[in-house]
């Protein structure tokens, strides 16, 4: 197993709950706007490695006051193991929420069949066309991603879609076809932009939408998702 990163106590990563959260390394998306670069282009060599004993350290003496782990990236189902690290910390007592972008379905069934997770947070980077591709980065198989979206709105888990509003990419008509698509969702978070640290660095000249926009993307997006929010603004 691979950790590269670890925040012991977040109150942002799971809403209602206290968590820890642990960072795997790599991604199959390169998307511009990330803000986890060192994750993605060289995390063996810029980013200490997290030793899985050090977390257990931490969940053993915080327990009563952890709520759950968190576990993101990167993107945690391109890894053969991710499986054998949630049982780990199911088998602690510990909660788990699972941060991934959907390109893997096959990997995404195996976890919804072992009973591992208790929240699946999805990414919806763009309107299910081309702009899909150029937000992750690099061409897809928007097929798969389609189809997690299926598994997870069929699940009976709690879930939510999250789309990070990038200012270069996203606009109004955008919000609405990606609403739209994930139609009947029980939760979707629209996510201001963050320009500090991405991963394209021609982006950190970007200004975030302003605050009233979003809230006008989500009353767009609540005509097909009744629980749609906004965080970040």
């Amino acid at each position: 197993m691979n950790i590269r990163g670890f925040i012991e106590t977040s109150f942002l990563d799971w809403d209602g709950k206290i968590s820890s959260v642990v960072f795997l390394p790599y991604c199959n998306f390169k998307c511009p706007f990330c803000d986890n670069g060192l994750l993605i282009e060289n995390p063996e060599a810029d980013l200490p490695e997290v030793k899985l004993e050090a977390v257990d350290d931490f969940i053993k003496r915080r327990k009563d006051f952890i709520d759950g782990i968190v576990i993101s990236g990167g993107e945690p189902t391109i890894h053969p193991w991710l499986t054998d690290l949630i049982r780990h910390f199911k088998e602690k007592g510990m909660l788990v929420k699972l941060d991934t972008n959907g390109a893997s379905p096959n990997q995404l069934t195996n976890l919804l069949t072992s009973k591992l997770i208790d929240y699946i947070a999805m990414d919806i980077k763009a309107p299910f066309n081309d702009k899909y591709h150029a937000a992750a980065g690099q061409k897809i198989d928007l097929g798969k991603v389609r189809e997690s979206v299926k598994l997870i709105m069929n699940s009976g888990l709690d879930y939510e879609f999250r789309t990070t509003v990038v200012p270069t990419i996203l606009d109004e008509p955008e919000i609405e076809a990606m609403a739209r698509s994930i139609a009947g969702a029980k939760k979707y978070a629209l996510q201001q932009f963050v320009p500090d640290h991405t991963l394209d660095e021609r982006l950190r000249m970007i200004a975030p939408h302003p605050k009233e926009k979003i809230l006008k993307m989500a009353e767009i997006a609540k005509k097909h998702i009744a629980n749609t929010i906004v965080r970040g603004v």
